[in-house]
């Protein structure tokens, strides 16, 4: 609400809180003039530019008021306004204290899941083990932590990268009618990898088979260190094979790796 010293024109904004004090009577703070507030008091200003304030107009009759907002309840007395002190009253909050909610724990869920990811990779990796092995990059850093831990990896059967590197058919010097053939098998991979299964194939000029003998690692090879280690990379490896001598109908001989 606003109103206006009737001397410096000074339009000032007050509250009911302040009329209630001297039921109207204020002193202006720019002159220091005593008004009754209750003359120029208005909700809202005119728009500017203005010089007065509408004044209000006195009736002689108390105005009835209508528009109720409240009523005590009769069996409720009111407070006199003269009451000394408000009644007192003590917080539920105050008896009723409770202790704090305690938020779940989580990290036993977190830690379960990352250890049950760990398995599923653990599972995943083993399950691809050849490919991790094999990669260059991957099979690298693996050979690397391995060596670290002290411990090992599966060998890795990959026949393309085993190239013959030397091989040489004579007549066996100790047994009649018998040929001793002898290779060199060379591991030209980046990792060990199991020693093959050698297999000799004669054929005659038409291409035929003519004779034909597979050996297994355990028949060329007699440690079993060197067995279970496998063929480094980069190593070679002796291979004797005895036949059967086939006489004039061989003519070619072929190695393979199993």
């Amino acid at each position: 609400m606003y109103a206006q010293c009737p001397d410096c024109r000074t339009v000032f904004s007050l509250d009911a809180s302040v009329l209630a004090q001297a039921r109207g009577a204020v002193i202006c703070g720019n002159c220091e003039t005593l008004f009754d507030a209750l003359d120029t008091l208005s909700e809202q200003l005119p728009p500017e530019p203005f010089r007065l304030l509408p004044g209000n107009a006195r009736s002689e009759e108390a105005p009835r008021l209508e528009l109720a907002v409240y009523r005590p309840r009769e069996d409720v007395p009111a407070i006199a306004e003269t009451a000394p002190a408000s009644p007192a009253f003590t917080p539920r909050f105050a008896h009723d204290r409770r202790a704090p909610r305690q938020r779940p724990r989580r990290w036993p869920w977190v830690a379960t899941c990352a250890l049950l990811a760990l398995l599923l990779a653990a599972q995943v990796a083993w399950a691809k083990r050849d490919l991790l092995v094999a990669d260059p990059t991957t099979g690298a850093w693996l050979r690397q932590a391995c060596a670290s831990l002290g411990c090992r990896l599966p060998l890795v059967r990959d026949v393309h990268q085993l190239h013959l590197v030397a091989r040489d058919v004579q007549a066996h010097p100790s047994v009649p009618g018998a040929l001793m053939i002898s290779a060199t098998v060379r591991n030209d991979a980046p990792f060990a990898q199991p020693y093959p299964v050698v297999s000799l194939i004669l054929a005659d000029a038409d291409g035929h088979r003519v004779a034909m003998r597979r050996l297994h690692p355990s028949e060329y090879l007699d440690d079993n260190a060197a067995l279970h280690a496998g063929l480094a990379p980069g190593a070679s490896a002796a291979v004797l094979i005895e036949v059967a001598d086939p006489g004039n109908r061989a003519v070619a001989f072929e190695f393979g790796f199993e």
